[in-house]
Parts: structure tokens; C-alpha cells; sequence
């Protein structure tokens, strides 16, 4: 998920530098969404993972 994440970012990043506002601005909303969901499920797995010890 995290990888996804960056590969939005990227895409990001290389669409603002051509000038396509639409397509970065779609794409850093989709990495923002997807950073956001992979920090929800990796401090659930730590706190699943103190629970079961």
C-alpha cells in the first residue's frame, strides 16, 4: 500500500512539472488516501500485536 502510495506521488509530481494541474492534483489526492489508510492499518497491527503479547 505504501509503495502505491509513492507511485501516486511520483505521478504527482512528474504531471505538476509538465503542467497537467488536473491529473496531479487526482493523483497527490489519491497518495494523501492511500498514506492515510496504510498509517490506519500499521498502527492497528502494532496495537493487535501488544494485545496478543
Amino acid at each position: 500500500m505504501l509503495g502505491w502510495a509513492f507511485t501516486f506521488l511520483i505521478v504527482a509530481l512528474i504531471a505538476a512539472l509538465f503542467g497537467f494541474s488536473g491529473i496531479a492534483g487526482a493523483s497527490a489526492e489519491i497518495a494523501k488516501i492511500l498514506f492515510v489508510i496504510f498509517l490506519v492499518l500499521f498502527v492497528l497491527s502494532i496495537a493487535l500485536r501488544l494485545i496478543r503479547k
